[in-house]
């Protein structure tokens, strides 16, 4: 599975989940790769089954070693099969789920025409899909965001939030390919993690009231920005790795 991957894909198979482990969640086992190669199609299903296990176990559980062996239990699945699909356990499960919930808010979105909204309408209907996708999956959800609070799982919570903030901006239009780029997804991934927080905690009504004014203040920062003109060095630097992602064509000289 891929994480980074520039589109969200129809599916996850093992082989990508395999790369994207080793990427983000320094995995070093590489055996699975050759094996994952043979059967995607059982890969694909079998992470179906296990992720949907999972769910059921994880509001009472939480996202632990001990759910993960009764989610592979119930999913028909040896305690080899799954640590197979989920070296890293609950960790991979979790950014399984968090792809799910990308899947799900982008399919809600597709009868959406970004281009018919203005910027800052597409970014509160991309953040609001995002939102009730994940709270789809209720106390599941609510546990999934504790695991992820966790000191150690941090950084792979400020990843997922990235690659999710990256789905919604494509979706939005955005191909940005200076700085911007990457404040666009920096300022909403913020969004999306204390947007969730909010409904969680208090509701759908507060968590639009405190999306409304996190844009309000998104779009006073960037006013502000435009009028600050990077240095020529950060510029050329932004713009290099953001033509790396698109595969623009180089600027003329």
């Amino acid at each position: 599975m891929r994480l980074d991957s520039p589109r969200p894909r129809a599916g996850f198979s093992l082989s990508r989940f395999k790369s994207q482990t080793i990427l983000f969640l320094g995995c070093k086992d590489q055996s699975v790769t050759s094996v994952a190669d043979h059967a995607p199609d059982w890969a694909d299903e079998a992470e179906r089954r296990l992720l949907d296990a999972a769910l059921s176990h994880a509001s009472r559980l939480g996202w632990t070693r001990r759910m993960m062996r009764a989610a592979a239990r119930d999913a028909g699945l040896g305690l080899a099969e799954a640590e197979l699909l989920a070296p890293s356990g609950p960790r991979d499960l979790a950014a399984l789920l968090a792809r799910q919930h990308d899947k799900r808010a982008l399919s809600a979105l597709s009868t959406v025409d970004p281009l018919s909204l203005k910027v800052r309408e597409r970014i509160r209907a991309a953040v609001l899909a995002r939102c009730q996708a994940a709270m789809e999956d209720g106390e599941a959800t609510r546990r999934w965001c504790g695991f992820l609070a966790l000191p150690t799982n941090a950084p792979l919570g400020l990843r997922l939030a990235w690659v999710s903030a990256d789905n919604l901006w494509r979706w939005a239009g955005d191909t940005a390919t200076d700085e911007n780029h990457y404040t666009k997804r920096v300022l909403l991934a913020e969004i999306l993690i204390s947007t969730l927080a909010v409904r969680l905690a208090m509701g759908g009504n507060a968590a639009a009231a405190h999306l409304d004014s996190r844009i309000e203040s998104v779009m006073a920062f960037e006013k502000w920005k435009a009028g600050v003109k990077p240095s020529e060095l950060a510029h050329r630097a932004a713009g290099a790795l953001a033509r790396l992602r698109y595969r623009a064509p180089r600027p003329a000289p």
